[in-house]
């Protein structure tokens, strides 16, 4: 296999890993409350700095534009889904079919980045 292409893929499995780390941060937020809970604290913040250090090294191969929307819209999708089924936020047709739109986003840019 070609050297490039596999940086390049690397970096792609780099960002999806910061955007499922992007989702246990801000999840952990929730469960941190305010900073007032050291473990679930702890944890959010160790998800913050490992998902912006993999979302950097995904951004040495990945347009910055792709990299960021793709982060943000795995951490988007996998937040609202957990909002869902660890707090009993609504699941309306409405709001699971914006869900999906951001799916589409995110399968759009990385079938046509560069």
């Amino acid at each position: 296999m070609n050297p490039a292409r596999e940086e390049n893929e690397m970096a792609w499995v780099y960002l999806v890993f910061a955007g499922l780390l992007e989702i246990v941060w801000a999840v952990g937020l929730k469960y941190a409350q305010g900073f007032t809970k050291p473990v679930p604290s702890a944890i959010t913040v160790v998800a913050m700095l490992g998902s912006l250090w993999l979302l950097a090294l995904a951004l040495k191969q990945i347009p910055l534009g792709t990299g960021y929307a793709v982060w943000v819209g795995i951490g988007a999708v996998g937040t609202a889904i957990l909002g869902i089924v660890l707090f009993g936020e609504s699941a309306a047709w409405p709001r699971l079919a914006c869900i999906a739109l951001i799916c589409a986003g995110i399968v759009g840019l990385k079938l046509w980045s560069e």
